[in-house]
């Protein structure tokens, strides 16, 4: 290969994209960006093989070097849906439940079929690559890009993605991993520093990606926007080769988030092998680099190498005729059961739920006619319908009261009207919900048997939520649940809550007012079939929750450092929505994320991680250990019984506490889970977990190493982070179970509020 070719499969091939500001820019009409950029003007005429993708690599013919096709992304492939060529045909992808709801099935082998499905899809319309799984830490539940990312805890959320990744990648197709790493805000993310310490960014933030690569080898990864205590993330040789290749053995590519990084050569040093989407510029300045000796062209090789690696595993290398229609009939019923299975039964008082056979539902709330399947950005799917609850619950059997269905159906249109266009990648500002006040409330408790009270969220790429009117309820909000719980209750009639949301919000202020509260999320396109096979009992709710709900946002323990700050350097700058300014963000809370804080502290939330009601009962029997003492490994069963009337699954979670006299230490940390078969009443299914070493380890940053240190640990197991059965062993002595590198050290010590709280 010549140094230009190299250099080609090394820079993608560019877009050009001209997006308006979001509708509540400052402004009075919403400028646009300015023009993302240049690309090469001959890529420019190349036609895309998959239009609607996010990208691809250039193809060299004379090599036989295919370009590959890249597509988001974490809730359903991302095509576009009209052709110029072909203008009387529209190409649709399933919308699949987003990954906090799948991560809330605690349940891999639903996440293998729901990866292999979105394979057969991406294969099918001749993708290479599935920008996905999303994997960054629910850190704040502000986030806006929540809805993408699996859970507050490493340990599920790469179990999760590893079993995803195995999906997808047994259909022949690749994904990527992102956003790697310390992405867990969307504030200014193209110019943050996110500063941490290096024990927290080993256990916390890299600790999931680390289990998916060890377990699943992806075919690539994706480096994150953001600055790691001071190093750009792509730029970084410590993240992408230290940690990456040589202590996990990633043996894949590595490629940007689009428009990431800032220097090209550096990126090319530091093992970032791909650059999307490419641009003129990265392409020039490689060439210039290599030409002048400041790049060598055995680290271009090095780059080039790992990339045909990939290439040659490819659908398009291997000539593969893809069809442009997948199942997607087949892909909905995968989605419907998947959201099913993974929604949370928050509370069930007096068996509220399952609703009664042929109910008259009265039906508030938006969302109940105007579902949020997924969230915005690049994780929006050009489905091809979307079942609505109101659709939902009639084919169930249920009968949606009419005159509200129609009063519901005329605010949402007048709303609707009201809007400006929709923003490509922001989401659009909520409709105002209707107002229900109690003379109004007390005539649907007359006629309707039932009432399903809607909440509804969405977030999405580069903008955060906010704690008012969204982390909590409107004043219409409570009005309305207010109003409804006390005209039915009067009336002897039951209230439900469904909570179609893309991230935590508050419930303890209105909880009572509900006799039951189901969290849907944002379920996909089978959305409304999904929650009423749910609420009418033909499926027995068996996810638990994959991070915290607090009691207020105060009590988060990175409430007062999200999502960070503008530096003073960015006061000569000009304010991008895109590009963003200079800023930076502490983890002041160290390793104390999610439940960590929650249980070490004391701190009572509204709903503990792991946390999940059933329609049946399950019971615990003693749990035992293999040995008193930790050799090379221990083991420990437990049985679980169907205690109860109904058909069901348990999820069994199992905790480990570690003595601290060497490292503080959180109270209890998730080691290992299973999710039973479904059991018939009476019957019981014996759960067995084996932890190593590595299980019972903390990162020393002191001795670059991960140690289990001597004394006492108590296995604690149950079905949420408030376990059940305990049992203890003792290590005699010391075990260092993985040696590691001092990199990615902060800059400046670090000032962890590890005592807050107590």
């Amino acid at each position: 290969m010549t140094v230009e070719e190299k250099v080609k499969v090394l820079v993608g091939m560019g877009f050009i994209l001209n997006i308006p500001a979001p509708p509540e820019a400052d402004s009075g009409e919403a400028p646009a960006f300015p023009m993302l950029p240049q690309m090469d003007p001959e890529d420019a005429k190349v036609p895309e093989k998959v239009p609607g993708a996010a990208g691809r690599t250039h193809a060299i013919p004379r090599l036989g070097i295919p370009s590959l096709t890249l597509s988001d992304g974490p809730a359903g492939v991302r095509i576009a849906p009209v052709r110029e060529d072909q203008p009387d045909r529209t190409y649709h992808a399933t919308a699949f439940p987003v990954a906090t709801l799948t991560a809330s099935s605690w349940d891999t082998e639903l996440l293998r079929a729901v990866g292999r499905a979105f394979g057969q899809e991406l294969r099918e319309y001749g993708a290479d690559i599935l920008l996905a799984p999303s994997m960054n830490i629910h850190r704040n539940p502000l986030c806006g890009r929540n809805f993408e990312y699996y859970s507050e805890d490493p340990f599920l959320t790469g179990s999760m993605a590893a079993a995803f990744v195995d999906g997808v990648e047994s259909e022949g197709v690749g994904t990527s991993l992102k956003h790697f790493a310390a992405n867990n805000q969307e504030f200014n993310r193209m110019q943050l520093d996110t500063k941490v310490s290096e024990r927290a960014l080993r256990e916390i933030y890299l600790r999931g990606f680390e289990i998916a690569v060890r377990t699943s080898q992806p075919w690539s990864v994706m480096s994150s926007y953001n600055l790691i205590n001071g190093t750009w993330a792509p730029e970084s040789r410590d993240l992408l080769g230290t940690i990456l290749r040589d202590e996990w053995g990633f043996d894949g590519f590595v490629m940007t988030d689009w428009f990431g990084g800032n220097d090209a050569v550096a990126m090319m040093k530091a093992g970032n092998d791909v650059l999307m989407p490419g641009t003129l510029q990265q392409t020039e300045d490689i060439l210039a680099a290599v030409s002048s000796g400041a790049l060598s062209e055995a680290q271009l090789d090095e780059n080039v190498e790992r990339v045909l690696r990939v290439i040659v595993q490819s659908p398009t290398f291997k000539g593969y005729e893809y069809s442009d229609q997948p199942d997607l009939a087949g892909h909905a019923q995968i989605a419907r059961h998947a959201a099913a299975a993974s929604m949370v039964l928050l509370k069930n008082d007096e068996h509220a739920l399952p609703l009664p056979t042929s109910a008259t539902v009265a039906l508030l709330g938006n969302a109940g006619y105007e579902l949020s399947v997924g969230g915005t950005g690049s994780g929006e799917v050009n489905e091809a319908y979307v079942v609505q609850l109101e659709a939902g619950l009639a084919d169930a059997g249920y009968t949606v009261e009419a005159s509200l269905q129609d009063e519901y159906h005329r605010h949402i249109a007048d709303q609707k009207a009201q809007q400006s266009p929709r923003t490509p990648f922001f989401p659009t500002p909520p409709i105002a919900e209707l107002a229900v006040e109690v003379d109004r409330a007390t005539q649907l408790a007359q006629v309707a048997d039932v009432a399903v009270i809607t909440i509804g969220r969405n977030s999405g790429e580069m903008i955060d939520r906010r704690v008012e009117n969204d982390f909590t309820l409107s004043d219409t909000e409570h009005a309305l649940i207010r109003n409804v719980s006390a005209a039915f209750r009067a009336a002897g009639k039951k209230v439900i809550v469904v909570m179609n949301i893309a991230g935590v919000i508050e419930v303890a202020s209105w909880r009572d007012h509900a006799d039951a509260i189901l969290l849907a999320w944002q379920p996909g396109q089978e959305g409304g079939n999904a929650i009423a096979d749910v609420l009418g009992g033909a499926v027995n709710p068996s996810g638990r929750l994959p991070m915290t709900f607090p009691m207020t946002y105060a009590d988060v323990p990175s409430a007062d450092n999200f999502p960070g700050t503008v530096l003073p350097s960015a006061t000569d700058q000009p304010a991008s929505p895109l590009f963003g300014v200079p800023s930076e963000v502490t983890y002041e809370e160290g390793i104390y994320v999610g439940y960590r804080y929650y249980s070490t502290f004391g701190v009572e939330p509204a709903y503990p991680f792991g946390y999940g009601l059933s329609y049946t009962d399950f019971a615990y029997g003693d749990l035992e250990l293999s040995a008193a003492e930790f050799q090379d490994q221990i083991t420990m069963t437990v049985e679980v019984s169907n205690t109860g009337d109904t058909p069901g699954r348990e999820v069994v979670q199992l905790y480990v506490s570690a003595p601290g006299d060497v490292l503080e230490k959180p109270e209890r940390e998730l080691r290992a889970f299973a999710k039973t078969g479904a059991l018939e009443p009476g019957a019981l299914e014996t759960v067995t977990f084996t932890l190593t070493g590595r299980d019972l380890a903390s990162f020393d940053a002191d001795r670059a190493a991960w140690i289990a240190e001597a004394g006492t640990y108590t296995v604690k197991i149950g079905n949420s982070a408030v376990a059940i059965e305990e049992a203890s062993f003792d290590l005699p002595q010391e075990l260092i179970v993985g040696q590691a590198h001092n990199v990615l050290v902060p800059q400046a010590p670090i000032d962890e509020r590890t005592s807050r709280g107590r």
